[in-house]
């Protein structure tokens, strides 16, 4: 049971609002209280929300109006101006509107919806998928305890869970945590490659790529140590990784290459804005 969401309003059921829903439903959603407002909502999924009793939509004038307690945007960035035309006659004054679009400022909600609407803009990464989301947060200056409570619940219910005072700071998030997971796919690409070129088989590099980078994630997770003394631990002097770490390490190597890389995404972000 989620306390205050009911009943609420999925406006794109795509890879993250999809994930996100899935992880509600487990931790107690009634299907009966949500409604999925989605034009490109697929055939597989379509018979799936019917078999479960989810109300589905493809135009707005097909969305019923129940007076939603929360309205969740999970359109892409490109499709957000046509969503704010069409959504506010589904909003009341009671309804908290929750942005995932990246880029996507407060102001620009707050234009779209009448003066006073409770908003949050979020940034969630893909991960919620099994319940190991990222997600930073921050509310304008209409959401209410209550309706913080409420967002709060829905939110950590998909992984981890942090809210910051600075709108500016979400563009910062979107670029380390947002894009991060394909960061991290990517590493396990390129040690898989490496491995191949090392002389191994393919099948066994994806294998030892795909475990080492998921393990070593789990650790992470699990363990209070910080990522330079797990690093450490792993490092014998004079041993093999330290001389891979001396490469990965080096003044052209791959910090500097990160913090490129994070600094053109937070451009980016700062651009669909």
């Amino acid at each position: 049971m989620i306390p205050g969401a009911q009943p609420l309003l999925l406006v794109g059921a795509g890879k993250m609002g999809g994930a996100m829903l899935d992880r509600w439903l487990e931790r107690g959603l009634d299907p009966g209280d949500v409604t999925i407002l989605d034009p490109y909502l697929e055939g597989d999924r379509w018979a799936e929300c019917a078999k479960l009793g989810i109300a589905t939509a493809r135009s707005v004038n097909e969305a019923s109006d129940r007076g939603y307690k929360i309205m969740v945007l999970a359109v892409k960035p490109q499709s957000m101006a046509e969503a704010l035309k069409q959504l506010p006659p589904l909003a009341t004054g009671d309804t908290t509107i929750v942005s995932i679009a990246a880029g996507i400022r407060l102001a620009t909600l707050e234009a779209g919806f009448p003066k006073g609407q409770p908003i949050v803009r979020a940034m969630p990464n893909t991960p919620a998928q099994v319940g190991m989301s990222m997600t930073v947060a921050f509310p304008n200056a209409r959401v209410t305890s209550e309706n913080r409570g409420v967002v709060d619940f829905l939110l950590a219910s998909i992984g981890k869970l942090a809210w910051v005072d600075d709108e500016a700071l979400i563009d910062a998030v979107t670029a380390v945590s947002g894009s991060g997971p394909a960061y991290v796919f990517l590493l396990a690409e390129c040690l898989a490659d490496a491995a191949r070129e090392a002389g191994l088989p393919g099948a066994l590099s994806d294998l030892l790529a795909r475990q080492t980078v998921a393990g070593a994630g789990a650790l992470l997770s699990e363990s209070p140590l910080t990522p330079a003394v797990l690093r450490k631990n792993v490092t014998s002097p004079g041993g093999t990784t330290q001389a891979a770490l001396e490469v990965l390490m080096a003044d052209d190597g791959l910090r500097p290459l990160l913090v490129r890389a994070v600094a053109a995404a937070k451009k980016r972000s700062i651009e669909l804005g």
